[in-house]
């Protein structure tokens, strides 16, 4: 079996080592001090699921790519590895923002040590990420590496905090806040097929256009998000909000539905840049 030591050596491999340790590092501490049954467990166990499928998946590519088992795979690694790294660096942003809101305190240092080291978790996957967008132009193949394909990262990742912060028995009885979800569903699961269909190498079978369809796709997405900013916060702030919790997650989804428009919205300015002027989007 060939193996490739550069890969360890180059920078990101260093970056991936890193990250993997400091990953390892802020599960192990987490996991030390435990948590108590509360409201706020399920953002324990978001903290923690974060930090172990960061380091699975660090460890993974390390292996595969050690081992030259990367070239094997029949999937577009490059654009893989960009996905995942943008993937890891939101959650481990998201990580490090919630569990120190909810678990951590002035005299608790195993709390305060893993809060540190996924900070630095965050920055390590950033710099992973930067180090792909600073490639000489024309060594960025992959859709995922460009600028309308970490935006769609994004935007998965962002309804990914909306779909945890969702009460079933908030929208259930009430039509507007239904739209708002099945906007919020149908758009995750369209950004998820154009990442699938990247990473699988699919898109040469695609029967039409590939960018006039992300193109179409995103101003609708846009549009579709610009109607939910405003309805579910007309409709989720009624009723009894006496419970905290609930009306964090109503703020919560509320703040993620503009910043959603936003990401959309700007990603259907370089998608028709990529169409209609590919030159000045290159």
């Amino acid at each position: 079996m060939n193996v490739s030591v550069r890969s360890l050596t180059d920078p990101l491999g260093i970056l991936r080592i890193v990250a993997l340790v400091l990953t390892c590092m802020s599960f192990g501490l987490v996991a030390s001090v435990g948590v108590t049954a509360s409201p706020e467990s399920s953002y324990w166990a978001w903290c923690m699921f974060t930090w172990s499928f960061c380091c699975f998946f660090t460890l993974a590519i390390l292996i595969l790519e050690f081992t030259t088992l990367s070239d094997k795979v029949p999937v577009s690694w490059e654009d893989f590895t960009t996905a995942f790294a943008m993937l890891a660096a939101l959650m481990c942003l998201a990580a490090s923002a919630i569990y120190p809101a909810f678990f951590t305190c002035s005299t608790c240092p195993r709390q305060i040590g893993a809060t540190v080291t996924s900070w630095f978790c965050f920055l390590t996957y950033g710099a992973e990420v930067v180090l792909t967008r600073l490639r000489p132009r024309g060594q960025i193949s992959g859709f995922l590496s460009t600028v309308s394909g970490l935006l769609k990262i994004l935007e998965t990742f962002v309804a990914c905090i909306i779909f945890t912060s969702l009460d079933p028995a908030k929208f259930s009885g009430s039509p507007g806040l239904q739209w708002c979800v099945a906007v919020y569903c149908m758009c995750f699961i369209w950004s998820l097929l154009i990442i699938l269909l990247t990473i699988g190498r699919l898109l040469p079978y695609f029967p039409v256009s590939f960018e006039m369809v992300v193109t179409v796709s995103n101003v609708l997405a846009a549009m579709m998000y610009m109607t939910a900013m405003v309805i579910w916060p007309l409709y989720g702030f009624q009723g009894n909000l006496n419970d905290s919790a609930l009306w964090n997650k109503v703020l919560v989804v509320t703040f993620m539905s503009i910043f959603n428009f936003i990401v959309y919205t700007v990603d259907s300015v370089f998608s028709i840049r990529m169409v209609f002027w590919p030159q000045a989007s290159s």
